[in-house]
C-alpha cells in the first residue's frame, strides 16, 4: 500500500454495524479518513464519533435512502465535490429467507433495487474521483451464496452473482487505469447472538464456514491493497460452491434454508 494522503477518504456503505463497520474500524485504525454510510435511525452517528475519538482520523457519516436515486445522486454530488475518495467499499446489501411465492414485490423490489442497482450506480458515480487519485480500489461485497442458487432464497444468489460477475468485468476493463477493483464472496457471519444461535443450528459444517466481521475486514482490506481481483475468505465454503456439482449442492443448500423457514 503506498502511503495515503491526509486529504484522502475511504467510502463505506452499510458502515452502522457488522462488516461494513468492521471495514470503517479497520481502516481507521490504519490511519485512514472515513465517510460513512447507512440508512437514518442506524445509530452511525455512534460510531463516527467513536470513530474520530478514538483513532484521531477524519470522519463524516451521510444517512440515506441509497434505492432512492434523487439522494443516491444528490450524495455522490456531495462526495465528488468535496472529497477525495481512493478507496470505495460497497458493501451495503439485504437478503430474506422466505418462500417466493409468500414473498411480497417489495420484497424483490429491494434485494434488487440494493444489491444490483445501488452497488453498479454507485460504482458508476464515485469512479470519476477514484480515477482522479494517483492509486484508487474497489471493493464490492459479494457472498458465497453467488456460487450456488438455491431454494427459499432464489432472488438473492442471483443478485450477488452479479456482484461477482460485474466487479470481475470491471476490472478487466479498468485494468490499465489506476483502480483495481476487488471482490470477496464471505460466508455466513455471526453478528449478533441471534445470528450465531441460527447458524448453530445447522451443525458443524455451518460452524466451520462462519466467520467474524472483524477477521474477514482485515483480511480484505489486505488483499484490496495489493489489488487481488478475487478475496477467498474460506476455504471450506469456496471448496463447496466451486468444486461440488450443482446438482449436489443445489437440493443440500435449499434443504438447509427450508429449516430456517420451519
Amino acid at each position: 500500500m503506498n502511503t495515503i494522503r491526509k486529504d484522502q477518504y475511504a467510502l463505506i456503505t452499510g458502515a452502522s454495524q457488522g462488516l461494513g463497520k468492521s471495514f470503517a474500524l479497520e481502516l481507521a485504525e490504519k490511519n485512514i479518513n472515513t465517510l460513512l454510510v447507512s440508512l437514518p435511525g442506524e445509530n452511525l452517528s455512534v460510531v463516527n464519533e467513536d470513530i474520530k475519538e478514538t483513532y484521531g482520523v477524519d470522519s463524516h457519516f451521510f444517512e440515506l435512502d441509497m434505492t432512492k436515486p434523487e439522494e443516491l445522486d444528490a450524495f455522490t454530488q456531495q462526495v465528488n465535490e468535496r472529497f477525495e475518495v481512493f478507496l470505495l467499499i460497497n458493501n451495503a446489501g439485504i437478503g430474506g429467507t422466505m418462500k417466493f411465492d409468500h414473498a411480497e414485490t417489495r420484497d424483490i423490489d429491494s434485494i434488487i433495487k440494493l444489491n444490483v442497482w445501488v452497488v453498479s450506480v454507485m460504482a458508476h458515480k464515485i469512479l470519476p474521483n477514484l480515477l482522479r487519485q494517483p492509486k484508487a480500489y474497489m471493493l464490492n461485497v459479494s457472498s458465497i451464496a453467488a456460487g450456488s442458487p438455491m431454494g427459499y432464497k432464489t432472488v438473492y444468489p442471483a443478485s450477488k452473482a452479479f456482484v461477482y460477475s460485474f466487479s470481475l468485468g470491471l476490472n478487466e476493463e479498468l485494468k490499465d487505469t489506476n483502480v483495481s477493483v476487488s471482490v470477496v464472496n464471505p460466508g455466513p457471519m455471526a453478528t449478533n447472538e441471534e445470528g450465531s444461535s441460527r447458524l448453530n443450528k445447522h451443525g458443524l459444517f455451518a460452524r466451520m464456514i462462519t466467520l467474524k466481521p472483524d477477521e474477514v475486514a482485515r483480511y480484505c482490506i489486505v488483499h484490496v491493497f495489493k489489488r487481488k481481483r478475487i478475496i477467498r475468505v474460506n476455504f471450506w465454503s469456496w471448496l463447496l460452491m466451486n468444486n461440488v456439482p450443482v446438482w449436489i449442492k443445489l437440493p443440500l443448500l435449499t434443504e438447509a434454508v427450508r429449516k430456517e423457514i420451519a
